[in-house]
């Protein structure tokens, strides 16, 4: 099986964030634990382009922790 394209890995994201709107985590932890319904994992370089994407788009936005780490979350969440 190939890896899936960035547009299938951002179906992907999307996907997981309508089941979990209030998820927000960092790239490691999004190529961990939001994919899992993917048959092939991603690699992390295909998620990071996915997510820039939804950065760019208006989905997601990133916040800088303390330790200086980049996490991503839904742009508006439901309340």
């Amino acid at each position: 099986m190939k890896e899936p394209s960035v547009a299938e890995t951002v179906q992907a994201i999307l996907d997981y964030l309508r089941k979990n709107p209030k998820a927000q985590d960092t790239l490691p932890g999004i190529v961990q634990w939001w994919l899992t319904d993917l048959p092939v994992k991603p690699r992390a370089a295909t998620v990071k382009q996915a997510l820039d994407k939804l950065v760019c788009d208006g989905f997601l936005s990133e916040h800088k922790g303390k330790d200086a780490q980049i996490s991503y979350r839904m742009k508006n969440p439901p309340p």
